[in-house]
C-alpha cells in the first residue's frame, strides 16, 4: 500500500521540469562529447577538471540508495551508522593520492586491467572482471534500483515493474548515447539540486521536532503501538547506544571492531578498487585535478550527517508507527514488507513535512541522485565488460564493435539487475543498508586483498594473487548463502541459526576474510617463483615514479598484443572500404545518436609515437605550485575529518 502522497499539480511540474533539464543536459553533454573513441566514451577524453571530478565523485556514492538505506538504518538504530561516511572521507583521500598515481603510471583503464599489467596473464584479469560484475550488480545497480522503486512506489503508488521500466528508461538514454561525458556532467546538475533540496528538508524537520534537544527526546520515545502493547518485549524501544558511534562488541547493529577496522576495508575497497569511483579519477586532466577532485568529494562526505541520518531519526521520532513496526501483518499495511518498513522512512518524512512545490522539488532530489548513481554503474558496467571480457573474447573487435558492445551492455545488465530485486526485499530485517553493507562484506574483501598486496608487497606474484582472489571468493559466497538460507528471525523470536551465522558479525566476517585471503596470498606466492624487480616498474607505490623502462611481463605475450593490433587496424580499414560511400538512413540514424563518425581509422602509430603516448598518458608530473596547494589542502582535509569523528564518536 503506497503511502498517502497528496502531491498537488506544482508538485508533479517541477518534477517533469527536473527530469526534462536533466535529460537536456544530458544530450548535450552526450552530443559535444568525444563518444567515437573508447578513450571519450568510457573515460570522458581524460579532460575533466577538478570540481567535475570531485561532485561526480561524491553523487555517484551518494544516491537513492543511501536516501532510503542510511535514512532507514539511522531510524531503526541511529547515528552510527555515519561512521560508512566518515571513514569515506579518508578513503577517497586514499584513492587520490595513493591508488590513481598507482593506476595512472601502470596506463589503465580499468580497475581488473590493473591486475593484468601488476601479474600478467588473462586469468586474474578476466576472473575480477566477472567478480566485479556480479559484485556491482547484487550491490550497486540492484540497491539502486530498489530504492528508486521504493521512492515511486511510495510516493506515487505506481506498480513495481511500471517503475523499473521508468528508471531505466530515463537513465539509459543518455548513458547508452553520450557515455561518462554526459554521466559527469548530469552528475554535478544531480548533486546541486540533491544537497539544495536535502538541507531543506532537514531545517523543515529539525525545527518540526523542536531541535537537536526535541529529537533525542522524541526518538527514544518514539515506541510502536505494537510494542506498547506488549511490555514483555524490548523489540522496537530505542537504545541510548543509538547517540554513539563505538558500541560493545558484541553490539548487534554495529559493534565497534566492526566500525573500525571492518568499515574501514568496506569502504577502501569501495573507493580505491571499484570501477565505479575509479573511472571518475581517472577522466581527470591531470593527477593534480585527480587530487583536488578527492579532497573536494571527502569535504562533501560530512554532508550525509544533516541530508539522510537525522532525517531518518526524525521520521522514526514523527511516526514510529509505521517506520518502527514490528508486527508483520502491520508493516505489511504499511509498506508491503514483513521484514520491517524502515525503509520508507525518507520518503514519508518528505510526503508529510514538505509543502507543495518543494515537496515535488524534493522528490525530484531523490530520483536525481538515483539517476546519477544509475548512470554511473551502467557506465562503469559496460567498460569493465567490454574493455576486460569482451575484448579478450575477441581481440580483434574493431572500435566500433567494442562502442556498439559497450552501449548494449548496459541495456542487458540493467535487465538482469531487475531478477534480483525480491531477494533484496526479502533479506534479513528489510532494511536496505544492511543488505548492501551485507552483500559488500562477503564479496570485497578478498579483491582488495589482492589489490593491497599487489600495490605495497612487490614479492606478490600471479599464482598468489589468482588463487588467494578464489578461495576469498568462494569463502564469502558461502557465507552469503548461508545467510539466505539462515534468515534472521523477527524481533522477539529465538533464534535458532547457527553460531557461526548468528555470533560472526558481518563487518567482523569482512575482517576474518580480508586477513585470510591476505595469508593465502603470502603463502602461495612465498611457494612460487617471484616477479623480477624490472618488470615492476610504475607498478607498485615504491616505483610508482620509476623513469626507468620496464621489462614486459611477457615477451610473447608483449609481441602477441602488438600483432593483433596491427590486424585489428587492418581489419577496422576493410570494414571501412566495405561499407558504402552513401550510408543508409538508419545507419546514419545509429551514427548520430551513438556519436560514432563513420570516418577512415587512425593510422598505425609508429614505435616512437606509440612510446610518447604512453609517455604522457602515464606521466604523474605536476605543476608545483598546485601541487604544494593540494597537499596543503589534504592535511587540511584530515584534520576536519579528525574533528568531525571525534565531535560525534
Amino acid at each position: 500500500m503506497a503511502l498517502e502522497a497528496n502531491l498537488a499539480v506544482a508538485d508533479y511540474v517541477v518534477i517533469v521540469i527536473h527530469f526534462l533539464v536533466v535529460l537536456a543536459l544530458g544530450i548535450w553533454s552526450a552530443w559535444r562529447s568525444n563518444r567515437s573513441t573508447t578513450s571519450g566514451y568510457f573515460l570522458a577524453g581524460r579532460d575533466m577538471a577538478w570540481w567535475l571530478v570531485g561532485l561526480s565523485l561524491y553523487v555517484s556514492n551518494i544516491g537513492s540508495g543511501s536516501f532510503i538505506g542510511l535514512g532507514g538504518t539511522a531510524a531503526v538504530s541511529g547515528y552510527a551508522v555515519v561512521s560508512y561516511e566518515f571513514h569515506g572521507l579518508f578513503s577517497l583521500l586514499i584513492l587520490g593520492f595513493i591508488f590513481t598515481p598507482i593506476y595512472i603510471s601502470s596506463g589503465v583503464t580499468t580497475v581488473p586491467e590493473y591486475l593484468q599489467v601488476r601479474f600478467g596473464g588473462q586469468r586474474l584479469r578476466l576472473f575480477l572482471a566477472i567478480v566485479s560484475i556480479i559484485f556491482i550488480v547484487l550491490t550497486n545497480l540492484s540497491a539502486e534500483m530498489y530504492a528508486g522503486t521504493v521512492i515511486i512506489q511510495q510516493t506515487l503508488g505506481w506498480n513495481l515493474y511500471l517503475a523499473i521500466v521508468l528508471i531505466l528508461v530515463m537513465t539509459a538514454v543518455y548513458t547508452v548515447a553520450g557515455g561518462l561525458t554526459a554521466v559527469i556532467y548530469t552528475d554535478a546538475l544531480q548533486s546541486m539540486i540533491m544537497v539544495i533540496g536535502g538541507i531543506i528538508l532537514f531545517i523543515i524537520a529539525i525545527i518540526e521536532v523542536g531541535g537537536f534537544e526535541g529529537l533525542r527526546l522524541a526518538y527514544m520515545t518514539a515506541i510502536p503501538e505494537s510494542t506498547q502493547l506488549n511490555p514483555n518485549t524490548t523489540c522496537g524501544i530505542p537504545s541510548e547506544t543509538a547517540w554513539h558511534i563505538f558500541r560493545p562488541a558484541d553490539d548487534g547493529d554495529l559493534p565497534w571492531p566492526g566500525v573500525v577496522f571492518g568499515i574501514f576495508l568496506l569502504s577502501i575497497h569501495y573507493f580505491c578498487t571499484n570501477q565505479v569511483l575509479v573511472q571518475r579519477s581517472l577522466s581527470a586532466k591531470n593527477l593534480t585535478h585527480t587530487k583536488a577532485g578527492a579532497i573536494l568529494a571527502a569535504y562533501l562526505k560530512v554532508l550525509p550527517m544533516i541530508l539522510m541520518i537525522y532525517p531518518g531519526m526524525i521520521s522514526r521520532a514523527l511516526f514510529p508507527n509505521e517506520v518502527a513496526c514490528q508486527n508483520a501483518t502491520a508493516c505489511v499495511e504499511v509498506c508491503e514488507n514483513p521484514n520491517g518498513c524502515s525503509n520508507i522512512a525518507y520518503p514519508l518524512l518528505v510526503l508529510e513535512l514538505m509543502p507543495t512545490g518543494l515537496k515535488g522539488m524534493m522528490l525530484a532530489a531523490m530520483l536525481a541522485a538515483l539517476m546519477s548513481s544509475l548512470t554511473s554503474i551502467f557506465n562503469s558496467l559496460s567498460t569493465l565488460f567490454t574493455i576486460d571480457i569482451w575484448a579478450k573474447i575477441r581481440p580483434f573487435s574493431t572500435e566500433l564493435e567494442l562502442l556498439v558492445v559497450g552501449r548494449l551492455c548496459t541495456l542487458v545488465l540493467a535487465a538482469v539487475s531487475v531478477l534480483w530485486l525480491p531477494l533484496i526485499e526479502a533479506f534479513g530485517s528489510g532494511e536496505l543498508f544492511v543488505y548492501i553493507q551485507s552483500m559488500t562484506s562477503y564479496l570485497s574483501p578478498p579483491i582488495f586483498a589482492i589489490y593491497s598486496a599487489g600495490i605495497f608487497w612487490t614479492r606478490t606474484n600471479e599464482q598468489g594473487a589468482f588463487w588467494g582472489l578464489v578461495f576469498g571468493e568462494v569463502t564469502g559466497l558461502t557465507r552469503m548463502v548461508l545467510d539466505y538460507i539462515y534468515s534472521g528471525p523477527a524481533c522477539g523470536s529465538p533464534d535458532t541459526r547457527p553460531p557461526m551465522i548468528k555470533n560472526f558479525h558481518y563487518l567482523h566476517f569482512a575482517i576474518f576474510l580480508y586477513f585470510a585471503t591476505v595469508l593465502c596470498v603470502v603463502v602461495v606466492s612465498l611457494l612460487t617463483k617471484p616477479i623480477p624487480p624490472s618488470k615492476l616498474v610504475r607498478l607498485t607505490y615504491w616505483t610508482r615514479y620509476s623513469k626507468v623502462p620496464r621489462v614486459p611481463m611477457s615477451l610473447e605475450e608483449k609481441e602477441k598484443e602488438e600483432k593483433q593490433q596491427i590486424l585489428k587496424k587492418e581489419k577496422e580499414l576493410r570494414d571501412y572500404n566495405k561499407r558504402e560511400s552513401n550510408p543508409s538512413v538508419v545507419r546514419r540514424a545509429w551514427n548520430l545518436v551513438c556519436g560514432i563518425t563513420d570516418a577512415p581509422p587512425e593510422a598505425q602509430l609508429t614505435a616512437e609515437e606509440e612510446e610518447e603516448r604512453m609517455m604522457r598518458l602515464t606521466s604523474l608530473d605536476e605543476p608545483p605550485f598546485w601541487s604544494r596547494v593540494v597537499l596543503v589542502n589534504l592535511f587540511i582535509c584530515m584534520g576536519f575529518g579528525a574533528v568531525v569523528v571525534a565531535l560525534f564518536a
